[in-house]
């Protein structure tokens, strides 16, 4: 499994995981990894919420930007909450439970579903103070 360097590993003061430790080992052809799935975004989502898929989707933009990457140790839970909109399959066939799997950001999409973080004003998100998970 691809761990990718330099991408933060949570959202600061929160529990929301962006990057998984270890590959899952148990069983099956890939080792066990969570399969990506479309997760629906509800409107009545919280803020708090809303705003990881954001802080997500601006440290993707910042690692790949238009490039496919491999999903490695991002994490599939929070990779479904964007998956099939502004994260879409790079490859095909796709195999949503591997960790070698291919993506890529929709642009067009992830723009239109995350303005601020594509806006020419924007300011880059400084990811450096916010920590890589450990490499156990």
């Amino acid at each position: 499994m691809l761990k990718h360097r330099g991408f933060p590993g949570r959202m600061p003061g929160t529990d929301f995981q962006f990057t998984i430790r270890r590959a899952n080992m148990k069983g099956g052809v890939h080792g066990g990894a969570t399969k990506i799935i479309r997760r629906e975004r509800f409107k009545d989502r919280k803020s708090l919420d809303r705003a990881a898929d954001a802080a997500f989707m601006a440290a993707l933009w910042a690692s790949f930007g238009e490039e496919p990457f491999e999903r490695g140790n991002l994490d599939a839970g929070r990779l479904s909450w964007l998956f099939g909109r502004e994260v879409i399959a790079a490859e095909d066939p796709f195999d949503p439970a591997s960790y070698d799997a291919i993506l890529k950001i929709d642009v067009k999409r992830a723009e239109a579903a995350f303005p601020a973080v594509f806006a020419p004003d924007a300011v880059p998100m400084d990811f450096s103070d916010w920590g890589e998970e450990d490499d156990d």
